[in-house]
């Protein structure tokens, strides 16, 4: 049986999001393969976890993607929305025009259309020819 694992609320949003207080990462170094990946989500979905981290960076997006799929076709999880997804953008992709594409492309990997974005503390990368 998954333990629950206890959440906050964040108050810096409109609707009081509460994230569970533990996540899993989904960086390694060195790499393993997008199989064990997936097989290791799936396990932390089946003992509790509800909050995963990914980047386009960590090339992690599509097994988590597969990973919730499998999740719910084995009913470990009744929705996607049980689930807190974080996700980042590489600094060179914080460009204006950028931004959005890479966001797109990043959904596509990992198949969902909601992401929990974590917002810039800071501008990460900035251009002359197109300032933020």
């Amino acid at each position: 049986m998954p333990i629950v694992v206890p959440r906050v609320t964040l108050n810096n949003c409109d609707d009081d999001l509460s994230i569970p207080v533990i996540g899993l990462g989904t960086s390694s170094s060195p790499r393993v393969s997008p199989e064990a990946t997936k097989a290791a989500i799936i396990e932390a979905i089946k003992v509790g976890y509800r909050h995963f981290d990914t980047a386009s960076l960590y090339g992690t997006e599509q097994p988590l993607g597969e990973a919730i799929a499998e999740a719910l076709r084995l009913g470990l999880i009744n929705s996607r929305d049980e689930l807190y997804i974080t996700s980042k953008l590489w600094s060179t992709s914080a460009e204006k025009d950028l931004v959005m594409p890479a966001i797109k492309k990043s959904l596509s990997r990992f198949g969902s259309s909601l992401t929990n974005w974590n917002p810039p503390t800071h501008v990460l990368y900035e251009s002359k020819a197109n300032p933020i």
